[in-house]
Formats: structure tokens, C-alpha cells, sequence
């Protein structure tokens, strides 16, 4: 079949890989002139498998009164004039249960363990694929003896559910990353997941540009989509200035901007944006960094090491949808990794980025059909884009090639 992906970030991209593995006809369409420029960019760069617990959870309520009036929260809340906004709140606030959380967690877990063994086959599979990729192993540090212990007992829940964990005290964490010396005092203790990996989001979806475009994918960039028409058939069209394309299947995977272009058509995605930042720093040999990827749970940033390159990444902003730098949020961020690896690298001369996580309330993406037979949906990964893209889009592939899912896929399904 002949099908048109719309967005060129690491969830087009990626989909637009396993269509053509399964012997579609594909092309891209991306509005700007080069792939990867928003969200996959320069996010975390964590493949973080084991941790994909939505940020709805029980406990999160309480802290809303502290992220409305701190400017170095972890995450910040700005109320606007926005229905939208108030729509994505109200139903995070509902999916602030526990038995909503664990709920999504397990169906999660089912996702980026698919994601994990075909990044795994990917790999193997394309080896010119080169992405600053490494199995690394995550830390996960906890600086409350309070919160260390709640994550001692969700140790134990997530063993369950087929994570390799293991509890670190102080003298351990110190002993597995080094660097951690400068904060040694301030640390609880720290859970360990070997088998987490890092690698470069950019890189990695340049390299997938690469291999399609040497296999006959066709690539469409500058190219802006105006409008989705409904043809009165129970098909959609896509108008592109004078333009106007008619494939047997479109895929959206625009990520935040998927939400207006599909409003037109009376489909009201649950996306809403989380603005968030990260700073990449160059590396030497005698830079004090970590090795081992590392998540500081009470600052809610992570570290990643990237070749010769740190990324740290954190924070998120809801009520905004622009992607501008906020430089104090920026510089915050900053400060933050100078105090926890304060010789990691030069400061002064670390490149800035801010970008729209496209998240929704529950924390979980959205795949499949919509009532348009031709119009399917790969959005909504949040913060996880990178984590969930292989397996997202090996399922939606699946199901437009109409095979059976790895997993129960309409777990996914736009919600009615």
C-alpha cells in the first residue's frame, strides 16, 4: 500500500522504518527542511525501559500549590484561557489514582519491553546505524531515607512485572559511579537497572533517515501540511498548498502539533505540550562525568552520556505551547548539574535546547485507527518518545499491514 507519514521526528521515523520493512510504499512529509528539529532533537537521551510510570500517580496533587510558585520547580503550571488545557488537567487529575497508575504502568512495561527487543534487533540488524548507543545501565538516585525506602518496596512490585533491579546503599552507588562523590552526603541510597541504555535521539533518527532514503523512501521536507479534508468517503485527504494527496493510508506523527490538525476533522486528542530542557556539554579526558546513566528522582533530572557529551535533561512546563528558550528555567537546570557534577565539562560553553513533549493525561500513547479508514494515529509518547518509538511503531505497522500485534495493541487505542 502507499502510505504518507506526516512528521519526521523519532515516531515517524520509526514507523516509517517498519512500513517499509513490511513492503509498503512509504513517504515522509516533514515541515521542516530536515528531520529531527523538535522533540527528538535533544532530549534526555535515556532508552529508559523499567521506568515508565505516568507522572499522574498518587502524591502528585499536593505538590501542584509549590510548582505554581516556584520558578525552580521540577515541573511548573501556568493556568491559561485554554479549554484544552482544562481538559488535559481535569483528566490528570482523575488518573491520579493508584490503581490508575499501576494500571498504566503495567500496560507501559508491555510496550517498552517490545521497544527494548527490537531496538535490540534493530541494532543487530543495521549496523550502520550509529547512534552513541550503550548499555549503560541506570541509577536512580534517591537523596530522602523516606523516598529510598518507598522505592525499596516498588522494587518489589516491579520485579513482578519483569524488571532487573537492584538496591544500592550509598557506599555502592559511590562505588558504581565515581563521580557521585560530591554529593555523597546528601544520598539515600539509589536502585540500579542494568539493563537500561542511552544513545543519541538525533543521531539515531538521521541514521534512520539515511537507510530509508537509501531504500526508496521518499522524503518530503519544507513541505507544510495545511489541512486534513474530510473526502465524504470515509477517507482523508491531505491538502499542502496547491497541493492535494490522496494515499490509501496516512499516518500522524506530529506529535503535539497533531492535536490542531486533526481538531478540523472531530477528532479531539487527550495532547497536551510539556515543554522541557537539556543542555549538552563537550567532555575531556579529565572531566569528572558519569558513565552510568543517572536519574536524580528528587531534582527530576537526568544525565546521559553521549560520546563525548553530557546531556542533562529535566523539567517540564505545562501551560505553554511554545518551544522558546526560558532561560531561567535553562539556567536553573544548569546550576543544578554544576552542583551535582560541577567537573563534568565546561558550563560556559554548553549548547541549550527547549522542546514540547506532546504528553497525555495518563502518561500512555496513543496508537491505532480512527474512524476515517485511512487515518491512523502513532502520538502522545510524552517524554518517552525515544523509549516507546520502536515498539510503537512496529505495532501501528502491524495492524495497517493487518498481522497480529506482540501485544494487545488496543490498549492504546484512542480512548471514545
Amino acid at each position: 500500500m502507499e502510505v504518507v507519514v506526516l512528521g519526521a521526528g523519532v515516531i515517524g521515523l520509526s514507523t516509517a522504518y517498519y512500513l517499509h520493512a513490511a513492503g509498503h510504499q512509504v513517504s515522509v512529509i516533514e515541515r521542516h527542511t530536515q528531520t529531527a528539529m523538535e522533540t527528538s532533537y535533544a532530549n534526555g537521551g535515556q532508552l529508559s525501559y523499567s521506568y515508565v510510570s505516568p507522572l499522574a500517580g498518587p502524591g502528585v496533587l499536593e505538590k501542584i500549590p509549590g510548582w505554581l510558585c516556584s520558578s525552580h520547580a521540577p515541573m511548573q503550571f501556568r493556568p491559561a484561557c485554554d479549554l484544552d488545557q482544562w481538559r488535559w488537567c481535569l483528566a490528570f487529575v482523575r488518573a491520579c489514582t493508584r490503581q490508575q497508575n499501576a494500571q498504566s504502568t503495567q500496560q507501559l512495561l508491555q510496550l517498552s519491553f517490545l521497544s527494548r527487543s527490537l531496538m535490540h534487533q534493530l541494532v543487530r540488524d543495521e549496523p550502520a546505524l550509529r547512534f552513541d548507543y550503550v548499555r549503560s545501565g541506570k541509577l536512580v538516585l534517591h537523596r530522602d531515607a523516606a523516598a529510598y525506602r518507598a522505592a525499596l518496596e516498588l522494587l518489589a512490585l516491579q520485579k513482578t512485572l519483569g524488571c532487573e533491579q537492584q538496591a544500592l546503599d550509598v557506599d555502592a552507588c559511590l562505588k558504581l559511579e565515581p563521580a557521585l562523590k560530591g554529593i555523597a552526603a546528601q544520598l539515600a541510597g539509589g536502585i540500579f537497572t542494568a539493563s537500561e541504555e542511552t544513545g543519541d535521539c538525533y543521531r539515531f533518527c538521521l541514521g534512520l533517515e539515511h537507510l530509508l532514503r537509501r531504500r526508496g523512501v521518499e522524503f518530503q521536507c519544507g513541505t507544510q501540511v495545511d489541512a486534513l479534508r474530510d473526502c465524504g468517503t470515509g477517507l482523508v485527504e491531505i491538502s499542502c498548498g496547491a497541493r492535494t494527496l490522496r494515499p490509501q493510508q496516512i499516518v500522524i506523527a506530529l506529535g503535539c502539533a497533531s492535536t490542531a490538525l486533526l481538531k478540523p476533522l472531530g477528532i479531539r486528542l487527550p495532547v497536551y505540550p510539556l515543554r522541557g530542557y537539556s543542555l549538552t556539554l563537550a567532555t575531556t579526558p579529565a572531566s569528572i562525568a558519569p558513565a552510568v546513566s543517572i536519574t536524580d528522582s528528587a531534582r527530576k533530572v537526568v544525565y546521559a552520556r553521549l560520546g563525548n557529551n553530557l546531556r542533562v535533561a529535566g523539567m517540564a512546563d505545562l501551560g505553554t505551547a511554545s518551544a522558546e528558550h526560558n532561560q531561567t528555567r535553562l539556567m536553573s537546570l544548569q546550576r543544578e548539574a554544576q552542583r551535582v557534577f560541577p567537573d563534568a565539562g565546561d558550563y560556559s560553553a554548553a549548547a541549550h535546547w527547549t522542546g514540547l513533549r506532546p504528553a497525555t493525561p495518563q502518561g500512555k500513547p496513543i496508537l491505532g485507527p480512527t474512524r476515517y479508514r485511512n487515518l491512523w494515529l502513532n502520538v502522545g509518547q510524552g517524554a518517552l518518545g525515544f523509549t516507546l518509538a520502536t515498539g510503537s511503531a512496529r505495532l501501528l505497522s502491524d495492524w495497517i499491514s493487518g498481522k497480529p500485534g506482540a501485544i494487545d495493541r488496543t490498549l492504546f487505542c484512542l480512548p471514545h
